[in-house]
């Protein structure tokens, strides 16, 4: 009896997963180790040794700068671009002793105005004077509230408000008077130089003969 052959088991071929792309912080990581190792020409190291474009090198590398993790100076017409190992740690231990440091003076201020507040309650114990002295000012309050608002729906007889009108109406006038002067002027001048009627120029104008009349 002779027996089949046995099945090999397929094999599924495995196609090769492309390259996931670096994050911006996973690309900052990867160039601010560069700096950790040697100091070559960045552009060039960075895609050969840590993955990240060329094109976002410069990019990357000022945002290192900003938050500096690394630090650059100008010699001649070239930049130059250092960091250490420590500089992270040394930076952070800076931002921590300010937090630190500005913890500490919120929570003197805390104190103080915890004090101050024990002072004035032990300066003005309950009583019933104060008690009445409270719901009294209470009163006056809501008193002075209900006039204001009465004040406000009445606000065109207000005397300050009236003050303001009349001397908004005095210097509107000023200014009527003193640009129709300046066209008296100007229309005079023009007649003169271009030998024209002044009568032509107002009809031209669409100008009234009354315009100069003002009312006192």
């Amino acid at each position: 009896m002779v027996r089949p052959p046995r099945r090999q088991p397929s094999r599924r071929s495995r196609l090769p997963q492309a390259p996931r792309g670096l994050s911006a912080e996973e690309k900052r990581v990867k160039l601010l180790e560069i700096f950790h190792e040697t100091l070559k020409e960045l552009e060039k190291m960075a895609p050969k040794m840590k993955g990240i474009v060329s094109q976002s090198v410069k990019e990357v590398l000022q945002s290192l700068v900003d938050d500096g993790l690394v630090q650059m100076d100008k010699i001649g017409s070239s930049n130059f671009f250092w960091s250490f190992p420590s500089q992270r740690g040394a930076m952070m231990q800076n931002r921590l002793k300010t937090v630190q440091d500005q913890r500490a003076s919120l929570q003197s201020q805390i104190d103080e105005l915890r004090a101050a507040r024990e002072s004035e309650r032990a300066a003005r114990p309950e009583s019933d004077n104060r008690t009445r002295a409270l719901e009294e000012l209470a009163g006056l309050k809501k008193e002075y509230a209900q006039l204001e608002t009465e004040l406000a729906a009445y606000g065109a007889c207000d005397p300050v408000k009236l003050e303001e009108k009349r001397r908004a109406v005095v210097l509107a006038k000023e200014a009527v008077v003193r640009w129709t002067d300046n066209y008296t002027l100007l229309l005079s001048h023009f007649t003169r130089q271009n030998c024209v009627e002044a009568a032509d120029i107002r009809t031209y104008l669409g100008v009234d003969e009354e315009y100069e009349d003002i009312n006192p």
